[in-house]
């Protein structure tokens, strides 16, 4: 479990082919640790398990639903993530529950200055867009943030300079691709409505 709130930005070392999918390798720069074998790391809001670790060089086996599903598969050396550690007991809960499973791959459709933020407009999967309402949370790249407005299947995000500087939200241009996570507790909402006959 995550919380959106992104610790560090690192970037991508290489990726090599595995006999069931990719091994990517992550300069991990600033992300606080120490970290082993096993624990779990969200790369652009992607979790995913280290493998592998070599200094601040940390290993992970993508497998071919993560491909599928994520935009990971494409990243190239020098690829920049925002990393978060996993949520510990007792850790404070800053941002949104984040599970770290992403929902569906958007893309942004209008992109913010890298220094002071701006409003950042970003396309969501048709099958995703139920899910998303005025002030209520959506994950894109691991960041948790606020839904201020929705258009033409597009929401709207008011991104601070402070989250435009410190993640990689600042650098994205139109067209690049998002990990988009809806609320989870939207979702159970919905299970418990179908299961009772009321959704739709």
């Amino acid at each position: 479990m995550f919380t959106g709130l992104v610790q560090a930005v690192g970037s991508v070392r290489d990726r090599v082919p595995t006999a069931t999918g990719q091994r990517l390798r992550v300069d991990l720069g600033a992300l606080a640790g120490p970290f082993r074998l096993g624990d779990s790391i969200a790369l652009s809001g992607v979790c995913c398990t280290v493998v592998g670790l070599e200094g601040r060089v940390a290993a992970f086996d993508l497998s071919p639903e993560t491909l599928a599903k994520t935009w990971l598969g494409g990243a190239a050396p020098g690829t920049r993530l925002n990393l978060e550690a996993a949520l510990r007991a007792g850790d404070p809960l800053g941002g949104h529950l984040v599970q770290g499973h992403v929902d569906g791959v958007g893309a942004v459709v209008g992109a913010i200055d890298p220094a002071t933020g701006g409003e950042l407009w970003a396309r969501v999967p048709a099958d995703l867009q139920m899910y998303c309402v005025a002030k209520g949370s959506i994950t894109l790249d691991g960041v948790s943030l606020t839904i201020a407005g929705q258009r033409d299947g597009a929401v709207g995000i008011a991104v601070i300079p402070h989250t435009a500087q410190v993640t990689t939200l600042g650098g994205k241009r139109v067209g690049e691709p998002l990990h988009v996570e809806v609320d989870v507790i939207a979702k159970y909402v919905e299970r418990m409505l179908a299961a009772r006959g009321l959704s739709g």
